[in-house]
């Protein structure tokens, strides 16, 4: 099929033409009750309430005409047919499929493509007998003894969404069972994890694709050298997840999981890269569950009508506000100390995937790509960047993600109500108050209000819930993607400093050999180089 860009579609100039006239949110006849009722999009486990977004019937109309005329939903079958979408026309690229939705496409029928689907199947076969021989005892470190904790090696896409699905989900964990993340090349960061470790009762779980990152590989050589240091054989403690023949699908681990050339590191946490630590640590059962909540959200992205289909939805609003309204950044503010760490684990997912100035046909594009995202959690925001969301000159569109109840069922009534209504009437006020503002005589308590933000919310945060809001992360970036005609799912960005940093080891190791620098230094590139590395020797 041909691509268009964004601006070439015929909605687009509709909607730049009710963007000049778009709804003011402060005025007192829009925050009705009958509107936020209205402007509600349910899928599964979550509702999306968006009437605090500036829209009206005319723009989600147009928003419905952009996305049929993209043919977003289409693109997104596509992708989980198996065509290959990473590539950019005519120009040499990944040239792969894009197949994340294949890992958990285990359920109920769809058009995934089969042989990733099996793939898929495999590895948790693989996974779900290794966790058992855990569990029996099977699998035990020289003394006989059972593994309580898990150290994760591994950077980017192979720690930041494991990370924030294991600590959104800790208050599921299996009873003694705990997990560690090494990323950070920084040594001090695999001291600071290993120094409180009995090694003896400790896996390692050693996560690279190509089995080359020098991250990841630095970290388990460290990790590797602390157990031969204190009498421990490394094979009956380290297991891999890597790509099948890299040079890290060795014996030398106690058990090899395979991910796939076809799965993005920043969408593979429902892979053998998120399972494997979250099977240990919740159990095979609850990684299952994330499974299920993330098909049901692949399943709810083939809806066409833009009014029941979550990601889609948002994809759109998103555009709305960053192309149209011209808002630059995007804040995510989770209302749940579970999710501390997913607005890091959605700044890789989003801005790695959609930081693009290209098209799909390798020409630059005239119109602003993916939006700066950031974000913490609620209530604790409120009392940091808060001021700048309500008062600042910056309109910054907001995402909020909230739950109707807690995780642990440990709450009290304090004045009549519970922590957790507490915390919800926070989310609905923040809102509220983004929108409609508030006027006042003195001009520092004014509340200009007119922004736009929209809200998340479920019962709670449970396995199948959390994988239910990755994968509407997951493809609200893909459909965005699709929209601005760029590929999502290459990272060249990252190629360039990496490159960079290899040469100047290079010339670091050539001093310590010989005591001279060595490498380019015949350009400018070269030359910076060096002289960077006679800083560093300093």
């Amino acid at each position: 099929m041909a691509f268009r860009n964004l601006d070439q579609l015929p909605a687009y100039a509709a909607l730049k033409n009710l963007a000049a006239s778009a709804v003011d949110l402060t005025r007192p006849d829009i925050i009705t009750t009958e509107r936020i009722s209205k402007y509600v999009c349910s899928n599964g486990e979550f509702d999306l309430l968006y009437g605090t977004q500036r829209v009206n019937d005319d723009v989600l109309e147009a928003l419905q005409q952009l996305a049929d005329e993209s043919r977003a939903v289409d693109q997104f079958l596509d992708m989980k047919r198996g065509q290959v979408i990473n590539r950019i026309e005519g120009h040499d690229s990944e040239n792969r499929q894009v197949l994340h939705t294949a890992c958990r496409d285990l359920f109920t029928e769809s058009p995934c493509e089969p042989k990733a689907t099996a793939q898929a199947r495999q590895e948790l076969d693989k996974l779900r007998k290794f966790l058992g021989d855990i569990d029996a005892g099977v699998i035990v470190n020289s003394e006989g003894a059972g593994f309580t904790d898990m150290v994760q090696v591994g950077i980017g896409g192979s720690d930041l969404g494991p990370r924030a699905l294991y600590h959104a989900l800790s208050a599921y964990q299996v009873a003694g069972r705990r997990v560690h993340f090494i990323s950070n090349v920084d040594p001090d960061d695999a001291a600071s994890v290993l120094n409180k470790l009995d090694l003896s009762r400790t896996l390692v779980n050693v996560v690279s694709k190509s089995g080359t990152t020098l991250e990841t590989l630095t970290n388990e050589e460290l990790v590797r050298a602390a157990y031969v240091k204190a009498g421990l054989d490394p094979a009956l403690h380290f297991v891999a997840v890597t790509g099948a023949g890299s040079p890290m699908d060795s014996p030398k681990y106690l058990r090899s999981f395979y991910m796939f050339d076809y799965i993005g590191g920043r969408y593979s946490v429902t892979s053998m890269v998120g399972g494997v630590m979250l099977g240990f640590a919740l159990g095979y059962a609850a990684f299952e569950k994330i499974l299920r909540g993330a098909d049901m959200v692949d399943k709810a992205a083939e809806e066409r009508d833009i009014t029941k289909n979550i990601p889609l939805l948002m994809a759109l609003l998103g555009i709305w506000n960053h192309n149209l309204l011209d808002c630059e950044t995007l804040a995510v503010l989770p209302y749940s100390q579970g999710l501390i760490r997913f607005a890091a684990h959605l700044q890789q997912c989003d801005m790695e995937s959609n930081g693009k100035a290209i098209n799909r046909q390798g020409d630059f594009l005239p119109y602003q790509s993916g939006p700066i995202v950031w974000g913490e959690p609620g209530t604790n925001g409120q009392h940091a960047f808060y001021q700048l969301i309500h008062q600042g000159t910056t309109v910054v569109p907001v995402e909020f993600v909230g739950f109707r109840e807690s995780q642990y069922d440990q709450d009290i009534l304090i004045h009549e109500t519970t922590s957790q209504e507490k915390l919800v009437a926070n989310l609905l006020a923040q809102s509220l108050a983004l929108a409609v503002g508030h006027k006042d005589d003195n001009p520092n308590r004014t509340f200009p209000g007119n922004r736009p933000n929209s809200i998340l919310m479920a019962d709670k945060l449970t396995p199948q819930t959390m994988g239910a809001l990755l994968a509407i992360y997951e493809a609200k970036i893909t459909f965005q993607g699709f929209l601005w005609n760029i590929n999502s799912f290459d990272q060249e960005g990252v190629q360039l400093g990496k490159k960079l940093a290899n040469q100047l080891l290079d010339h670091l190791s050539s001093w310590r050999l010989d005591g001279e620098y060595t490498g380019m230094t015949s350009d400018p590139e070269g030359w910076a180089l060096l002289q960077t590395a006679r800083v560093i020797r300093k």
